[in-house]
């Protein structure tokens, strides 16, 4: 199935505890369903001091469900994915503007 979500999508976050929070996605795992977003999903790692880095307590953004994300329309409001074919190519495009996602 082809990714409705992507790497440097604006998205917001639909349930959990950082509902109603925006961020951009990072990386994306379609195998697993889930995805980074940036600032979203923090959690505390222990690091080890080593000779390149400075040990402690660093947050880290955990990966979340894609169930869980909504992108972002250029009106900033959530929306759904669709995809349709514009000449010979599929380009994703917002539901509730029918805009063009990636031209």
């Amino acid at each position: 199935m082809a990714a409705k979500l992507k790497k440097g999508d604006k998205v917001v976050v639909l349930a959990g505890k950082d509902k109603g929070k925006e961020g951009t996605i990072t990386s994306v795992d379609p195998k697993a369903g889930k995805a980074v977003v940036e600032g979203i999903n923090m959690a505390i790692r222990h690091t080890k001091q080593s000779q390149t880095s400075q040990g402690g307590r660093v947050p880290q953004a955990m990966p979340i469900q894609l169930s869980n994300l909504a992108f972002l329309d250029a009106n900033g409001k959530a929306t759904r994915v669709g995809f349709k074919v514009e000449g010979d190519k599929k380009v994703r495009f917002a539901k509730t503007t029918g805009d063009v996602i990636d031209a």
